[in-house]
């Protein structure tokens, strides 16, 4: 079976090769994270240093040979990275009276919030960060009841489908993205947990890399394609009793891409980002945790 599996991620690795040339250059050591802030015992949980392999299989694509298919492998043994949490959702207590556990489950935009850069993620909140960087919504379907259900929160922010349409885990339509996303509203309501799910952020072309690169974020991550998955997700929450999270109209810009200002790389939030972003969150929660649904 793992076999299999790997000649599945080898084929996607292969596609994504196909989408545009991986440069053929030897893996390098990833760096230690910067310490990220953590409140308290198990709140977040940096990815481990020596995984020096993307956790997505597409990411595979920039390696070569024997690389790319230990790669493969990485991704393959630990499909929804269910490892990444573990030991911090085993030091997280049961919920105590009062307290408001809210989990934000994600990937990149979410797993960034934690970083010191970036401004903290919500100080003095019991809110537990579970985000994941690069990937997709079938990849956190895998490992949604052990991040999300199993640390019985009263609320989960969902935030989640830029990977999906960028090809992370193969190419997808939008119709399989929003499916997951129904799932895991449909599996935390099961559980009495009340649903929160966001939307896309928009991207821009406005940024470059150190060489002085343009970063053609539109070319992965279509305006179009972005803006059908938020028009879906409104409408689900309306008709399902979830509150919907709009982050997108208060990022974008006239010309509906992400504002310069918000970003440092075309994708991600910046300090600036991520501070615009959480009031709107914190007003979000309130509205679910306010609604008898």
């Amino acid at each position: 079976m793992r076999q299999i599996l790997v000649v599945l991620l080898l084929a996607v690795a292969t596609i994504a090769g196909a989408q545009g040339p991986a440069p053929a250059v030897a893996p390098t050591p990833t760096p230690a994270p910067t310490p990220a802030l953590s409140a308290f015992p198990g709140q977040y949980a940096p990815s481990p240093s020596d995984w020096r392999f993307p956790v997505w299989p597409s990411g595979c694509g920039r390696f070569q040979s024997d690389e790319r298919q230990a790669c493969l492998e990485f991704v393959a043994l630990d499909f929804g990275r269910l490892s990444r949490f573990a030991a911090a959702n085993a030091l997280l207590s049961a919920p105590q009276p009062g307290e408001t556990r809210v989990v934000f489950f994600g990937d990149s935009i979410t797993d960034g919030w934690s970083a010191p850069q970036n401004g903290g993620f919500f100080p003095g909140k019991a809110y537990v960060n579970r985000g994941i960087s690069g990937q997709t919504t079938t990849q956190m379907l895998v490992r949604f009841r052990q991040d999300v259900i199993a640390l019985q929160p009263a609320a989960v922010v969902i935030l989640a489908g830029t990977n999906d349409i960028s090809g992370n885990s193969g190419p997808v339509d939008l119709a399989t993205i929003e499916a997951n996303l129904a799932t895991m509203s449909e599996l935390a309501k099961l559980h009495g947990v009340k649903v929160i799910l966001a939307s896309l952020l928009p991207v821009t072309d406005a940024k470059t890399d150190r060489e002085g690169r343009p970063r053609v974020q539109t070319r992965s991550r279509p305006p179009e394609k972005i803006q059908a998955v938020n028009v879906w997700l409104g409408d689900y929450a309306r008709q399902n009793g979830d509150v919907y999270l709009d982050y997108f109209s208060a990022v974008a810009d006239g010309a509906g891409l992400l504002r310069s200002d918000l970003t440092d790389d075309g994708l991600h939030p910046n300090a600036a980002g991520y501070a615009l972003m959480a009031p709107l969150a914190e007003k979000a929660i309130a509205a679910a945790l306010a609604s008898g649904h």
